[in-house]
């Protein structure tokens, strides 16, 4: 008998094409829909910003496995799923790269005016109009909060475009080329940029206030690949509107899919919709990883990429989607 598995958010056709293979899969649409056969739903397989909502997880007295399509766990209550047993897995370091290649884009985007210029053109103003000039981004200080795998990467790119690189971060990791500051609003006042890429943590939620974004400044930029918990939207909003905050960049939200209004009008916003890891190549890669650790635990092989209990901490680290 193959295992039950749930599968909460759609993956890739080939992905979907192995794990049919190997488990009779039930596609997620409703609490209600899976009430019936969750006495039998043994494993999960669901996205890093969906996660498990609370009561599914409690629905489903026989799971063993939730297999997370990316590194966030902050949307999967893992104190629970200690307590139960549960295995959780993710898909670490594969999706490490194109978030740093999108959060670069992201800042040429909003520095060169790239989503204005192409507007420009599509509506025949070249020619008829002119275009205010754009920013600068060789030399720019770049501030990043949250050194691990996504941050590093966001600062290996910055030094080809000659950017001093300072960090906040849990604890001082003595990088090279890499300055340590031990408070953000200290790093929102050193830099030009300030790139967010820390997890979703209680210690991390609207960490980007009122006054990190007056630190930031008018000729400040913001850009955040990381979660929209960290990001206070009324306080950005209201930053962005009185000229306090120069201009933002997000590929997440904090009530995602549902993005305010007020940014959706904004000349000095760039908004994508939370797919920093949406490439094929990469896809493939996690979605692989997803299923290598659902066969590794019902054949009683080690997990590849477990997500081991944790002590608190401040947890500045990297996200991804």
């Amino acid at each position: 008998m193959k295992p039950h598995l749930l599968l909460i958010e759609p993956m890739m056709p080939t992905i979907e094409s192995a794990l049919r293979d190997a488990f009779t899969v039930h596609p997620y649409h409703s609490l209600e829909a899976v009430l019936p056969i969750a006495p039998r739903i043994q494993a999960i397989a669901t996205g890093g910003a969906t996660g498990v909502p609370a009561p599914l997880l409690a629905a489903l007295p026989a799971l063993e496995i939730i297999a997370i399509n990316g590194v966030g766990t902050d949307a999967v209550n893992l104190n629970e799923t200690v307590r139960r047993g549960i295995h959780v897995t993710t898909t670490p370091g594969i999706l490490t790269d194109d978030v740093a290649d999108l959060a670069f884009a992201l800042l040429l985007s909003a520095l060169r005016q790239v989503p204005t210029g192409d507007h420009f053109i599509r509506t025949r103003q070249w020619g008829k109009n002119t275009l205010p000039l754009a920013h600068k981004a060789s030399g720019k200080r770049l501030g990043i909060f949250g050194m691990g795998h996504v941050g590093k990467a966001v600062a290996r790119r910055a030094y080809g475009f000659d950017m001093p690189v300072s960090y906040h971060h849990t604890h001082n990791l003595h990088l090279n080329n890499a300055y340590f500051v031990p408070s953000l609003l200290e790093l929102a006042q050193k830099n030009d940029i300030l790139v967010l890429s820390a997890s979703a943590t209680p210690q991390t939620y609207h960490s980007i206030n009122q006054n990190i974004l007056e630190a930031l400044g008018p000729k400040g930029l913001l850009i955040n690949v990381s979660r929209g918990s960290l990001v206070d939207e009324t306080a950005l909003i209201t930053a962005l509107q009185n000229g306090v905050l120069g201009a933002a960049a997000l590929d997440v939200f904090e009530h995602e899919p549902n993005v305010p209004e007020a940014l959706l009008s904004m000349e000095n916003v760039v908004l994508q919709p939370h797919r920093a890891s949406a490439t094929v190549e990469t896809r493939l890669t996690m979605g692989q990883c997803v299923v290598d650790n659902l066969l590794a635990h019902f054949s009683g092989r080690p997990l590849i990429s477990p997500v081991l209990p944790k002590t608190p901490s401040s947890g500045a680290s990297t996200t991804a989607s």
